[in-house]
Parts: C-alpha cells; structure tokens; sequence
C-alpha cells in the first residue's frame, strides 16, 4: 500500500524496504491471517520458518509453544481459538523475529465485542520497557475510554455526528500535540465519502 499524500518512514528512513523490515501485518483477513484448517502446532511451525534462521536458530514449535505458555492450545484448530489466546498467539509470533519493531494489528475487534479480549495485551505490548515497540491496530470504533492517539478513516461528518460521542469523544480529550499527530490534513471530502459508499 502506498499512501496517496504525505509521506511514510521509519527512523528517518522513507525506503519500502527500511519498513518492511521494521513491521509485521498481524492477523490481517485475506492476507496473512491463519487458515482455519491449521492446528495451531502447524501454524507455529509455519510462522517461524519465515524467520531468518540466524535469527531462530533451531527453534521448532514444541519448544517454542512451551516457552511461551501456549501448549495449552497447541492441538487446537486456530478457528478454535479464544479472541484473547489468538491475539497473544499472533503477536508473540510476529515478535519472534528480533528485528519487528512495529506491530499492525488487523481488525483484532472482529472476533468479539469486547475489548478486553485484545486491548490489554496491545497497551502491554506497547509499553513494555524491555522490548520499545510501536503498536497500530486498526478496529471498527475507537474503545470507549481511549485516550491514546488515535486517527480515523472515513466520513469525517458521520464520525463526529455518531451519538454516541465516536471518535470526537476521544479527540476531546487529547493533548495539542497529540491532536496535531492524529490529524487528516488536506483530505477531499468527497473522495471520503466515494470510499465510504463503495466500502458498503
């Protein structure tokens, strides 16, 4: 994906490859998430081929889902899995590789309305001292009480009109620099609602 404005880099690095590199897609629908017919032993032997070797050394799946507390779902078929036990599964596997620095979550919410079944274990990813990351999820509402950072795609109009509060809810309660990070500059509103109705 490239964007249609502005500009996109890692550490100063606007290079496709820099970021690459840098981030892991996680569990995003028609692109990397899990098939349903994998065990979840499978699926770990899967994932952790894509690394590197040097990186992973000879690591299998046995040792690396005990390791990692998952052996209690390591027969299982990922379909099986609890939102919040495919969510931990997921991240910890994109984190396998040593060089992942930046986590995008795909629609976490899409297996259950709660999110306590997701959220935790991102906010506890993201501020974990031993392992700086950055953390991205993209969901279909922003969680009530959030008052991170935050960016919305879509009708600008609908967003702030939802009754409910939506997103200007949390916007309220931003910094002046937080709100100048999640700001959508020069964006045509018309493109917006084109994107918005072909989206339905």
């Amino acid at each position: 994906m490239k964007p249609t404005q502005g500009r996109v880099s890692w550490d100063g690095d606007a290079g496709i490859k820099r970021r690459r590199l840098a981030s892991a897609l996680v569990d995003s629908p028609s692109v990397n998430e899990p098939e349903q017919h994998l065990s979840v032993r499978d699926l770990v032997t899967e994932d952790l081929a894509l690394i590197p070797r040097r990186y992973r050394g000879a690591l299998l799946s046995k040792p690396w889902l005990k390791v990692n507390s998952f052996e209690d779902i390591a027969d299982l078929w990922t379909e099986q899995l609890a939102p919040d036990r495919r969510v931990e599964l997921l991240t910890a596997l994109a984190l396998a590789n040593p060089h992942t620095d930046l986590l995008v979550v795909d629609s976490p919410d899409r297996f259950t309305a709660d999110t306590a079944d997701w959220l935790p274990r991102l906010e506890q990813l993201a501020s974990d001292a031993g392992r700086p990351l950055a953390v991205v999820a993209t969901v279909a509402a922003i969680p009530a009480g959030w008052a991170g950072p935050a960016a919305a795609v879509g009708n600008a109009a609908a967003i702030s009109d939802h009754p409910d509060g939506g997103a200007d809810q949390h916007h309220d309660g931003l910094s002046g620099a937080q709100e100048n990070d999640v700001t959508l500059a020069d964006v045509d509103e018309k493109d917006l609602l084109r994107e918005t109705e072909d989206a339905k």
